[in-house]
């Protein structure tokens, strides 16, 4: 048997070559797989290869991962969106600076009901950046606030980030996705507070807009819009704390008051619905290609020794916690600068739980922190995704200006995360009281 750390250092520069030569994630594992199976264990080993993907891709919580992308399409595809960012603009009220507000707001909404970082962030620039940069206010601060706001996607329930991470790293997805809500919403009022100081400093970059009275009924007006909205919030995430339903089911009631609240607005189709499903089940199915293939890899690492090997190693280091924690948070946000984020991930995770055994860390505390960094990469220059998809979405606006608003907004985030790591009741407060 060959040294652990010989098949270790070539899986993880052999995915990491094909990752950056464009290949698709899947395609990427699976040629490590079968030429590390057939290295090891020669043809044999194909058949627990087959075994390994079929035991993974049947798991029943994974059934989560495609009704929430439906639930996305169902609520994007739908137009009901605009309803939302109508009552929550009726709602911020008026104030100087109120469409970076506004901006952040609905971003944390559109993330809990989508999960997609990508959707928020082209929606976004599409409907709110033109608005913003024809009442003046500075650009680079809304593309920042789209930015920021879009990474909050991922954290927040509806997460498919966070239900992977829960497979993989075999800790409980209901407690990740409830660890989520409070570092959203922590980092969203973050985001909120940072922009009007910088508005209260430097008035130019949100000039006077001209006053619209908002009555009473307005805002009444705009709060009915809000309830089913609110209602498949509940759906999603209230019924896992009141542990009436899984994860599973709860996305299963969440696509039904999608298709409800369709309905309600008079947005409903059925070629609506079938487009809906039909990239639901495109996107899922390559999700899930990826996971199995993620398993696989895992499971051939334990074969090679490469995850004992690890474990013996850093119990032999003696570093001090905190030390590694702050190794393990820097090697993902370094990486995911150039590296596409999920593979990234997938690849961390199976060496990264070994070392968890070591050190006394909260899992949901440390993989939730985990999950804010990797989506980091998403909006971190040169490769952030969410940022291409924003350019997509607002051509007018230079790439340079989009790299450039970015780093205000991961400044911020990196900030909160500190805050998380003294503060770590910030994660673990509604996973505790749910357990």
């Amino acid at each position: 048997m060959l040294d652990w750390y010989i098949p270790l250092s070539i899986g993880l520069i052999a995915l990491v070559a094909l990752f950056m030569t464009g290949m698709p994630i899947f395609l990427g594992f699976l040629a490590v797989i079968v030429t590390g199976v057939f290295w090891l264990m020669g043809p044999a080993g194909f058949g627990m290869v087959i075994n390994s993907m079929y035991d993974t891709g049947t798991t029943a919580s994974l059934g989560t991962i495609p009704l929430f992308i439906l639930l996305g399409e169902i609520l994007f595809r739908s137009g009901c969106v605009q309803v939302l960012m109508d009552s929550i603009d009726t709602l911020v009220g008026r104030m100087r600076g109120r469409q970076y507000v506004l901006s952040i707001s609905l971003s944390t909404v559109l993330g809990a009901l989508s999960g997609s970082a990508m959707a928020v962030g082209a929606m976004m620039g599409r409907s709110l950046l033109p608005v913003m940069q024809a009442k003046g206010y500075d650009t680079k601060l809304s593309i920042g606030t789209i930015l920021g706001g879009s990474c909050l996607a991922p954290v927040i329930p509806p997460s498919l980030l966070a239900i992977i991470i829960g497979t993989l790293a075999n800790v409980s997805i209901s407690s990740l996705l409830l660890g989520g809500v409070g570092p959203g919403l922590f980092l969203a009022v973050l985001f909120v507070a940072a922009c009007l100081i910088r508005v209260r400093l430097n008035p130019a970059l949100a000039p006077e807009e001209e006053p619209v009275i908002v009555t009473a009924r307005d805002r009444l007006r705009a709060l009915a819009g809000l309830l089913p909205f609110t209602l498949i919030i509940f759906m999603v995430i209230g019924l896992i704390m009141l542990g009436i339903a899984t994860p599973s089911e709860s996305a299963a009631t969440g696509v039904v008051g999608g298709i409800v609240t369709a309905a309600w607005y008079r947005k409903l189709s059925l070629r609506m619905l079938f487009d809906s499903f039909a990239e639901a089940a495109k996107l899922a199915s390559v999700i899930l290609l990826i996971l199995v293939s993620a398993v696989m890899f895992t499971q051939l690492l334990a074969f090679t020794g490469a995850i004992g090997g690890l474990t013996r190693l850093v119990t032999t280091l003696e570093v001090n916690a905190w030390v590694m924690l702050f190794l393990l948070m820097l090697l993902p946000f370094v990486l995911c600068m150039f590296i596409d984020q999920l593979g990234l991930m997938l690849i961390l995770i199976p060496i990264y739980v070994p070392i968890l055994g070591v050190y006394d860390f909260d899992p949901v505390w440390f993989w939730v922190l985990f999950l804010i960094n990797i989506t980091l990469g998403a909006i971190t220059p040169p490769f952030g995704y969410v940022m291409f998809a924003l350019k997509a979405a607002a051509p007018q606006v230079a790439m340079r200006d989009i790299f450039r608003a970015s780093w205000m907004f991961v400044g911020l985030t990196l900030l909160g995360m500190l805050v998380m790591v003294l503060a770590p009741g910030i994660v673990t407060f509604l996973p505790d009281q749910f357990r």
